[in-house]
């Protein structure tokens, strides 16, 4: 770890240098680097805007991508002038005319808001071939609207103005002038014709003539509708057939392809032979005697791609050669590939142990024709214990397969009527089945066997509902039997009362989404994603009705089978705050509660339980190796156990979990990907429902558990590839809860204490808690955002 540290010192050290004194070194005596810009006089609701009227060439270079730039671009003292590696960002340097054009710019952008006295100065200083400009803005009076007018020759358009203008505009007597404002008036309007069948409307029809007085600083806007060239009026079109060319997933049109009408109204043209037209035409929302409207459209291009079957789509539209006005929507597709199969992982490691992930998911995307969605997944993972002696094979501590299936269907497939509303939302029905074979060596094995119906529909765009009515589970977990008897022997008879069991389950399942739309955009906005998870009470109900077999610890059966009784509801909130450009600071909560019940008082069985840790949790922990509370393994009595139940043991029915992570961009051309960064804090823990002798210090209580949380912080590289994200996160343990009550020393959970002089508190920490190796950084791989 120290000759990590200090390999990365170096390389930040040598960026500093080469990007602080040496930044300059290359430049001829005749340019100047600009490291500075200011702007003064300038109203702050207006400075990040203004800023970007600074031209981009003499704005101050990022250190990090002119570093880059200059390691990978310069020979012998000077820039190379060819093989110029694109890599970084060439330095920025002081150009008098770029800095001319900055200057007319932000004082036109004070003028179209409402200053139209403004002026703008600009003074440049250099010193040491470095230059440092400053804006300097003079704002005048500010304008404001008094009188707005319109004057508009159809009629009809004149009405349906006056009818919908209250709705939309921004222009008000008394208000400050701002020329987005009357922009967006013309706008409004040019949506307006478009929602209302005036097709052939053009944005030029309207325009805006403004009339400012210098001397009492106000503003008259006139807006003015012209007809279209040589008509007396504008024309109102309606629809009629839409016509639907699906090309072969080339994009080509080849061979004699499927012709098929629906509803009188949708006439296909099939070339890939691949499509059931009825189930494709319930997304096409242009109907036949319609007027024109470009909502609609939008609305029929956006549920088209959300079927996931379509590459490429293209909506125009015919008109019919007559005097009603008519057209004819033409609808172009091209096809995705029908299968296609994706392979992707993740790599876990620490000194002491290692592991990795590996999926495969293969993809049918039209298995029937009507856009049903085929996806068989794989999935296994591996975890090495460096403590274990032995070849390659021999040193797995854990292996975990998971084989599943889905089968997804555009509709909702009820036994029952009810309306089918795809105009928010494509709505689905999947049907699903899972099994799961996970081996804990010379401990447990576990496999689960699952199959669930569920529905999802969207509310609106921005909520999403899924309701899993049917799910069925049945799962055998069995305990080594060497390593139940030293359980037995120990007194641990929780972990076997929870783990050596088979049950079945039967349960229903709710979650909803808030702005998942949202999660890849820089805005504010607030996430939220709300699960809950009832089993048990119609089986329970049915097995007291008919009074079924009881097992000897009291658990009621079907089938002979202990069922499973629990509540359980998890919550994730969090907080987007965009900081302006590719920088975000995202706040997280992730709360969770499970309440076993009736047959399953004892407990929630292993899979059921939460865990903390992990790639995608609390990130300097290793997954399922941090808490209950402030438990400690030291108090398991022996090495071999302590091996054996190693992931097994640290587990909690209540979670709480929370993340605050700032992004940024940090180089736009690295390799083909953008670079961006991440600095977190991580925070959390999980703790034990009831109080048993297994986990001392893991109870839940109202009093302690502030005090048993843990603390995370580290910092990550995103490789952005505009189609996934590569993901490096380093995490280094700050609070440790495990050390509120000391087992040894005089040891405190601000672990963070000993990261610069650990050998004597490793030491310490391996002669109570061996073969567990103490560990303060933790180093995640993985696809996609953590969250």
């Amino acid at each position: 770890m120290k000759a990590y540290l200090r390999r990365s010192f170096y390389i930040i050290t040598s960026l500093t240098i080469l990007t602080g004194c040496n930044a300059t070194r290359y430049l001829n005596q005749d340019q100047a680097l600009v490291k500075n810009v200011k702007l003064e006089g300038i109203d702050p609701q207006y400075v990040e805007t203004v800023y970007q009227y600074v031209q981009k060439d003499i704005r101050p270079n990022s250190r990090l991508n002119l570093a880059l730039y200059n390691f990978f671009n310069t020979r012998n003292g000077k820039y190379r002038t060819d093989k110029v590696k694109k890599i970084g960002e060439a330095p920025n340097l002081l150009d008098s005319a770029l800095v001319e054009i900055s200057r007319k710019e932000i004082e036109k952008y004070l003028v179209t808001k409402g200053f139209f006295k403004a002026k703008v100065t600009a003074d440049m200083q250099v010193k040491n071939k470095r230059a440092n400009i400053t804006f300097s803005a003079e704002r005048g009076p500010m304008f404001r609207f008094r009188n707005y007018t319109y004057v508009i020759e159809d009629t009809t358009v004149r009405s349906l103005y006056a009818r919908y203008r209250d709705s939309f505009t921004k222009i008000h007597a008394g208000k400050r002038y701002d020329r987005d404002s009357v922009m967006y008036e013309i706008e409004s309007i040019y949506a307006l014709m478009k929602r209302h069948g005036y097709y052939d409307y053009l944005r030029q029809n309207a325009h805006a003539e403004v009339d400012s007085n210098f001397f009492s600083s106000q503003v008259d806007v006139k807006l003015t509708i012209s007809n279209p060239d040589k008509e007396p009026k504008h024309h109102v079109y309606t629809l009629d057939s839409s016509l639907v060319i699906i090309s072969d997933s080339d994009g080509e049109k080849r061979g004699n392809p499927d012709i098929s009408v629906v509803d009188s109204q949708h006439v296909f043209t099939d070339f890939s032979k691949r499509f059931n037209t009825k189930a494709i035409s319930n997304y096409i929302f242009l109907e036949k005697g319609d007027i024109y409207n470009s909502d609609k459209n939008n609305l029929t291009n956006n549920r088209l791609y959300d079927l996931n079957i379509f590459k490429n789509l293209k909506i125009s539209y015919e008109k019919i050669n007559d005097s009603t006005h008519r057209l004819n929507p033409v609808i172009e597709a091209v096809p995705l590939k029908r299968m296609s199969n994706r392979i992707e992982g993740e790599y876990t490691f620490n000194s002491g142990r290692n592991g990795f992930n590996i999926g495969n998911t293969y993809t049918n995307r039209n298995l029937l024709g009507g856009a049903e969605q085929l996806d068989v997944k794989l999935r296994y993972g591996i975890l090495y214990d460096s403590g274990i002696d032995g070849k390659a094979f021999a040193s797995i501590f854990n292996r975990d397969l998971q084989l599943g299936v889905n089968l997804t269907i555009p509709r909702l497939l009820v036994p029952f009527g009810i309306p089918q509303s795809n105009r928010n939302g494509v709505p689905h029905t999947t049907f699903s089945t899972s099994l799961q074979i996970f081996d804990q060596r010379n401990a447990f094995r576990n496999r689960i066997f699952i199959n669930s119906v569920t529905y999802d529909w969207t509310e609106t765009k921005y909520k999403l509902h899924s309701l899993t009515p049917i799910n069925f589970e049945y799962r055998r977990g069995s305990l080594d039997p060497a390593f139940r008897q030293s359980l037995e022997e120990q007194g641990y008879q929780l972990y076997i009362l929870t783990n050596d069991r088979k049950y079945v389950s039967l349960g229903s399942q709710y979650s909803f989404t808030l702005n998942a739309v949202r999660l890849n955009n820089y805005e504010n906005f607030v996430y939220l994603k709300t699960t809950n998870d009832l089993a048990g009470n119609s089986i329970g109900l049915l097995s007291q009705v008919l009074n079924l077999r009881k097992l000897n610890n009291g658990d009621r059966t079907i089938f002979g089978v202990s069922y499973l009784q629990y509540a359980k509801t998890e919550l994730d909130l969090r907080y987007y705050r965009s900081l302006g450009g590719e920088k975000q600071m995202v706040a997280r909560i992730n709360p969770g509660f499970g309440y076993p019940y009736a047959n399953s008082k004892l407990g929630l069985p292993f899979e059921k339980n939460f865990y903390a840790g992990g790639s995608n949790g609390i990130r300097s922990w290793q997954a399922r190796t941090l808490g209950p509370g402030q438990y400690n393994r030291a108090v398991i009595k022996n090495d071999t156990t302590r091996r054996n139940l190693r992931n097994l043991d640290q587990l909690g029915e209540i979670k709480i979990e929370g993340n605050i992570e700032y992004r940024f961009k940090m180089v736009d051309n690295l390799f083909g990907a953008k670079l961006k960064g991440a600095v977190f804090t991580d925070y959390g823990n999980v703790w034990r429902l009831r109080e048993n002798a297994a986990n001392p210090g893991g109870t839940f209580k109202f009093d302690k558990f502030l005090n048993q949380m843990a603390i995370g912080a580290g910092m990550g590289l995103r490789f952005d590839l505009d189609y996934f994200v590569f993901r490096f996160d380093v995490g280094a343990k700050l609070r440790d809860p495990q050390f509120v009550d000391p087992v040894y020393g005089e040891d405190s959970p601000w672990v963070i204490r000993h990261f610069f002089d650990q050998k004597d508190f490793k030491a310490r920490y391996k002669a109570t808690n061996s073969p567990d190796p103490y560990r303060f950084v933790q180093y995640n791989f993985g696809i996609g955002m953590p969250f």
